[in-house]
């Protein structure tokens, strides 16, 4: 579950950037819950708006960041940046000679950050 200020915007991010969609939407009084997910994914993002709330949340110190693998990272990494969500450059995990991973991060409206990986190896 992630606190979102604005649910159009970031339902609108995981649209357009991941092909989630809403799985599931409960609204109360005071706030709302919107369940979405890719058709690639078994698990869902809960996102959780409070109605009353005017300022971003902050992440305190225990939220990292969650990470989705990708077939095609150049081509997500541009369809970011088309769409203006202005992901970090591409980098690389290397060990002895051997790339581990293929990556970069991107913030939803809320500045929680997500990696984006190259499907391999370990990420699938």
């Amino acid at each position: 579950m992630i606190r979102v200020l604005n649910p159009e915007k970031s339902l609108q991010f995981y649209a357009e950037g991941f092909g989630f969609a809403i799985t599931h939407r409960l609204d109360f009084d005071d706030f709302s819950l919107i369940y979405i997910k890719n058709p690639k994914n078994d698990f869902e993002i809960e996102l959780t708006h409070n109605k009353d709330r005017t300022e971003p949340y902050t992440h305190g110190d225990g939220y990292g960041h969650y990470a989705f693998a990708v077939e095609n990272l150049d081509q997500m990494h541009n369809k970011l940046t088309d769409l203006g969500y202005s992901p970090a450059p591409i980098k690389e995990f290397n060990k002895n000679g051997e790339q581990l991973a293929r990556f970069f991060f991107v913030q939803d409206p809320d500045g929680y950050k997500i990696e984006v990986l190259q499907e391999g190896g370990h990420y699938r």
